[in-house]
């Protein structure tokens, strides 16, 4: 353990292996819930969440958001333009550079992904009591915090 990590409020191993797999499991069922027709990776749903939220982009400004070698990401986009979920065209400003933008079937697809897991979500939530609400909904923001805080190279 180094000195950030072995404070007095530090989590021990076993309680990070339990949130390890909380998420793990919350994300599989959510997954599950959203439809098992879809074909797609966890790689592609990025991306396409990625195109939607911040397109029309350069294959090259994708790969940097998703944090992969653009070879990865060509591999990874190729499926979702042959199904007709993104546009992939050349890039007004620069001839050799390709720009992939949603399509319509795209927005579709989201939508429906992000409405079926809110709604696995809202019928997990409506069980719990208002003080479990209460101590959920504080957490929010330490999780976020989980999500944002950059990773240190060091470590």
């Amino acid at each position: 353990m180094t000195a950030e990590t072995d404070g007095p409020g530090a989590p021990s191993p076993s309680e990070v292996a339990r949130l390890r797999l909380l998420i793990a499991r919350l994300y599989r069922q959510m997954a599950q819930a959203s439809g098992g027709d879809l074909n797609l990776t966890y790689a592609q749903l990025s991306a396409l969440a990625r195109i939607g939220e911040h397109g029309p982009l350069r294959l090259g400004e994708l790969a940097a958001y998703e944090q992969v070698a653009a070879p990865s990401l060509t591999r990874t986009v190729h499926p979702l333009a042959a199904a007709g979920l993104i546009r992939k065209e050349p890039d007004p400003s620069d001839g050799r550079s390709w720009l992939v933008s949603m399509a319509p079937a795209g927005d579709e697809l989201l939508t429906r992904i992000r409405r079926e897991r809110s709604e696995l979500l809202t019928r997990r939530m409506s069980r719990l009591t208002a003080e479990q609400s209460d101590t959920l909904r504080a957490a929010l923001p330490v999780l976020e915090l989980l999500l944002t805080e950059p990773e240190d190279p060091a470590s």
